[in-house]
């Protein structure tokens, strides 16, 4: 069984495939055993064509594929659920997240108390456009005043997790933007963990701006009561 499932998901990325691969491989052989999950959100490219053909440089590659389209958060849930390991980590497939940084998160987990169970990279230098700098920096701003995560970047694709731990997390559309009040939720801790962020050169960004604003202001409201309304409580065994 790996330690490690990398899990990816895809919409309409034929061109970031191939490099991504390459770069998760770089990064990971010989370093721990590890198997890549792309999914691939019924994407209306050829970049499952792409994935299955790259199947035989990466025999680590496995492949899931939405029947109908369903957005990020349902891949990665759907990719952690099909992953053998018991941690996880989870790249964007635009190539803006670095493979490089998998093993930094790694050895922070090693290093880590037990009760962390989220190890969430942290762009602090963004590749993106101003208006999209402009509207996550609002984003993360709003986001922290009122779930008070103590996270300084939510949005970033590059994180490491417990599997267990995010399987028990409540589940809804979008919820891959806010793991660590849920893991806070959960009565666990999460940390932050400064890594690289790249301009993205191939394909286009599936997401506009008033896109992210006018669903998270619903989503901060739902997860804001989902906080008030957690009770996590030890228990002892006899």
């Amino acid at each position: 069984m790996p330690e490690l499932s990398v899990v990816v998901p895809v919409y309409n990325e034929r061109d970031n495939i191939p490099p991504l691969l390459a770069e998760i491989a770089a990064a990971l052989r010989g370093r721990i055993d590890y198997e890549v999950v792309y999914v691939d959100d019924a994407s209306s490219d050829d970049s499952l064509a792409v994935l299955m053909s790259e199947r035989t440089k990466h025999p680590e590659l496995r492949i899931k594929r939405h029947l109908t389209r369903s957005g990020q958060s349902t891949a990665i849930r759907n990719g952690v659920r099909a992953a053998r390991a018991p941690w996880i980590a989870t790249l964007d497939g635009d190539g803006q997240n670095d493979p490089a940084d998998i093993p930094k998160l790694i050895e922070a987990r090693r290093a880590a108390d037990p009760k962390i169970k989220l190890f969430a990279g942290w762009r602090t230098t963004r590749r993106d456009s101003f208006n999209k700098r402009v509207s996550s920096k609002i984003a993360n701003g709003v986001r922290s005043r009122m779930l008070r995560d103590a996270t300084p970047d939510t949005g970033c694709g590059l994180k490491l997790f417990e599997r267990a731990a995010f399987l028990d997390l409540p589940y809804f559309d979008h919820m891959h933007r806010y793991l660590p009040a849920l893991v806070k939720r959960a009565g666990f801790e999460s940390v932050s963990i400064p890594v690289s962020h790249r301009p993205r050169t191939r394909g286009v960004s599936k997401y506009g701006m008033l896109d992210r604003l006018w669903v998270g202001i619903a989503d901060l409201r739902g997860v804001a009561w989902l906080m008030r309304r957690a009770k996590v409580t030890d228990t002892e065994e006899f």
